[in-house]
Formats: C-alpha cells, structure tokens, sequence
C-alpha cells in the first residue's frame, strides 16, 4: 500500500500547481465526504464481528456507538480545550497505528507509544506549516489565542521526542530497523507535500492515500479474509446507509452554520466526534 501511497502523493503534488486554493478546498473535501467517510462507515460491522460471540444485540452496539458520539459532542460544547487535546492524542495513536500495524510484528508497550508520538508528528508538522490558518479555527473552537510559537515549540519537541523513540526502535524492533530508512523518506515526502499544499489539501493527501484507504485495505481483510474487487464492494454495500447518515449531518450542519463565521470550528468537532469511537474500534480490530 505505501507504494500506491507514494504514487497518489506525488499526483497529488503535481495537481496542487493546477488547482487554485479553492479548488484544492472543494477536491479535498470531495475525497473527505468519499473515502474518508466511507472509511469509517463499517465501524458498527466490526463491533459486530467482535461482539458476536458475546451474543450483544445490535441495537446496543448502536446505542453504545452514538453515546460515545454524543458525549464527544457536549465535551467539545463544555471543554473545548481538553476535547482538543484528546482529540489531538486518539488521532495520532490512530494515524501511527495504522501506519505500522503491517510493519511491526511484535507488541508492546513501547511500541504503542512510538506509534502514538509517529501519528503526532504527522498531525503537528502539518499544524504548524499552516499555524496562521490552524491558530484561527483552534480559536474558533475553544475561545483561546493559540501563539504562532506555541507551534514552533510543538514542532521541536515532537520531533525530539520521535528521534529518540526511532533510535530505541532500532534497538529492540528488527522489522523497524529494516524499514526505517524507506519510513523516514516518506516522511520528507509528507513534509514537502504539507508545506506545498494548502491545510486542507495537504491533510486529504495524507488522510486519504495514507490513511484512509489502506484502513479500508485492512477492514476488508478482516471481514472477508483477503481484499479483492468483489470484497471492496460488500464493504461498500453494508457501509453506504452508515455513510448517507454521515453525510445528511455534515449537509444539515452545513446549512444551518455556513454564514457563521464557527462552521469551521463546527465541521472539524463533528469529524473529531465521530473519529473517538472509530479508533476504539480499530484498535480492538488491530487487536483480533
């Protein structure tokens, strides 16, 4: 898959000098609404094939499912700030777990922590490439004045701390060690494509092509046993009504706020909301 993710990033830079910003806003939302929703729209699927054995009903998988959504929702409504942070931290983890779930045999305990500080310095490089644009819809969202230093310092610590954590890789991980110079030149590729690209184009490159669509490449697998065209399309078969929900809320959030000045801050806490639950069920899928 990194292959096919290299290839769609290189096309993707190369489209970023034809597409004005707003076009490149309206294509990156375009694969968001798509694969990335699509993405996530087979999470109560999953739950089920977890649960199964357990003989839990369906309706209690959907009841659990949205409560986790719901309260993401107040968190976000009472504390902003906090509901950040744990957003920040769960994505991360999530981006780094995925990346090297297929890389890394072995488990443990360091190894989610380095998967957890991997997934970070993805989603902080790319903030403070776009700080000025970052700082307004974190503003927005929690009310507070986020300095343009505050990203430089996140920006440095970060990438510290995933030096430090590769070179303990290297010493306790053979797989890692066999991979990391492959890793680290995607790595400067994802940076090159981030400072090339507006926020919103640079992220759906990544969460499209890197994460998005090998998650599916994964989901599929563990459904069906193998991926093939055949299986791609029974996926999208059971996701398309969770998908349409998703979209009628982003289309009803859309309408009811896009002459308010929030509705940035009010798409990224809904898509905030609805990635708390799908991480826990990716984990618990990484996890079988």
């Amino acid at each position: 898959m990194n292959k096919l993710s290299i290839i769609t990033s290189f096309a993707g830079l190369w489209l970023t000098s034809y597409l004005s910003d707003t076009n490149q806003l309206i294509f990156g939302f375009f694969l968001i609404f798509t694969f990335g929703i699509l993405h996530g729209a087979n999470d109560l699927v999953l739950i089920n094939q977890f649960e199964s054995k357990k003989k839990t009903t369906f309706i209690k998988i959907i009841v659990s499912y949205v409560v986790i959504v719901i309260g993401s929702v107040i968190l976000f409504t009472v504390l902003p700030v906090l509901a950040l942070i744990m957003f920040l931290l769960v994505s991360g983890y999530h981006f780094g777990e995925q990346h090297w779930a297929s890389l890394i045999e072995t488990k443990s305990n360091f190894r989610k922590l380095f998967e957890l500080i991997y997934g970070l310095f993805i989603i902080i490089v790319l903030l403070y490439i776009n700080a000025a644009e970052v700082s307004k819809i974190i503003f927005e969202i929690t009310n507070f004045n986020f300095p343009y230093s505050y990203f430089s310092i996140a920006a440095i610590a970060i990438s510290i701390l995933l030096f430090i954590a590769s070179y303990v890789m290297t010493l306790k991980e053979r797989d890692f060690k066999n991979n990391i110079l492959e890793q680290l030149f995607y790595l400067v590729v994802l940076i090159v494509i981030f400072k090339s690209s507006s926020l919103i184009w640079g992220f759906t490159i990544y969460f499209i092509f890197w994460h998005s669509i090998p998650s599916l490449n994964d989901q599929i697998i563990f459904l069906y046993g193998k991926y093939n065209l055949t299986h791609f399309k029974e996926y999208v078969k059971t996701a398309f009504w969770y998908w349409i929900i998703s979209i009628i809320g982003i289309t009803v959030l859309y309408f009811l706020a896009k002459d308010l000045i929030i509705f940035d801050a009010l798409f990224f806490s809904f898509l905030a909301s609805i990635t708390f639950p799908h991480a826990i069920v990716i984990l618990n899928m990484f996890k079988k």
